[in-house]
């Protein structure tokens, strides 16, 4: 059971009839006679390990004596690596503090406790090599910024299959040179010349698959299955657990339409996956039959 202590002292200085009080409270660690935590000293700064649970979180989803987040204070202010918990114990993210602001490596999660990105974040953006994976654990971005937050250098869009789907360098954060664009099997797409983010509409090559998708066994058997995202649902889903079996129309935390088409214990069968880049644009609608991918399907405007 954690347990608050106040300690009051007097001092009395030899040279001169002083006094000062001083409070000082911290809670013992559950199961622990000498460890503390949640120190606040005489200034009323927080100070050393911290740990919040469910009670200093009222009106949310976690119970009383459960850990939603710990780190470390220094004079007020978080220092170290930080961590925070979804309610069903997994983590949320793992983030460095320097000062109070966030600095250095950090690791955001999906709910299901698989990685969702990974990088140096400083001075409010992403710096150096950032990854970011489906909910699967598949690298989706493999991406790398400059100093300035801006993309630089060699940049890789990739499949949930592991294939690369786009790939081009970047420079101050725009488009430069070849950028070559792949079929989900591996074949080239594309390719399309860039100066300064603008594209040269001459250059653009467009190639069609050298190979049929679901031509070989093990091609079928290693295809990607598609199941639900964290953020995934219908418009009539109820709150808690889904399990799809049939005919749905699955849609995004923006309400996009996601998936739709025929689903067996949450993996689509038959139907069309509609992919969106960060702006919220459809970009692709793969199509799935037998439970793997077959190829794109045509975006209708």
């Amino acid at each position: 059971m954690n347990f608050k202590v106040v300690i009051t002292a007097s001092f009395f200085g030899c040279s001169s009839l002083f006094s000062q009080t001083v409070a000082q409270t911290f809670e013992f660690m559950p199961g622990s006679n000498k460890d503390t935590i949640n120190f606040t000293d005489v200034g009323g700064k927080k100070q050393g390990k911290w740990v919040l649970f469910g009670k200093h979180k009222p009106n949310t989803c976690f119970a009383p004596t459960q850990k939603a987040e710990e780190g470390a204070y220094k004079e007020n202010r978080k220092t170290g690596v930080w961590m925070e918990y979804f309610c069903n114990g997994n983590p949320k993210n793992k983030i460095t503090f320097v000062n109070g602001r966030p600095d250095g490596y950090a690791i955001v999660y999906y709910e299901n406790g698989k990685v969702q990105e990974e990088g140096q974040w400083k001075n409010n953006r992403w710096v150096g090599a950032l990854k970011q994976y489906y909910d699967n654990g598949q690298v989706q971005h493999d991406f790398k910024f400059n100093e300035g937050g801006k993309r630089e250098g060699v940049q890789t869009y990739k499949y949930e299959n592991g294939q690369t789907a786009i790939e081009g360098s970047f420079v101050n954060g725009k488009e430069s040179g070849t950028i070559k664009e792949f079929h989900e099997n591996g074949d080239l797409k594309a390719e399309k010349t860039y100066n300064n983010g603008n594209v040269d509409v001459a250059s653009i090559k467009t190639y069609d698959p050298k190979k049929e998708f679901l031509s070989k066994k093990d091609v079928v058997e290693n295809a990607p299955k598609i199941t639900l995202k964290p953020d995934e649902k219908p418009q009539d889903a109820k709150a808690g657990p889904l399990v799809l079996n049939g005919k749905y129309t699955l849609y995004d935390k923006n309400k996009n339409v996601s998936k739709d088409g025929l689903f067996k214990d949450n993996r689509l069968m038959e139907g069309k996956a509609f992919i969106y880049n960060e702006n919220g644009i459809l970009t692709r609608v793969a199509i799935y039959k037998n439970g793997v991918y077959a190829g794109d399907g045509v975006i209708e405007n």
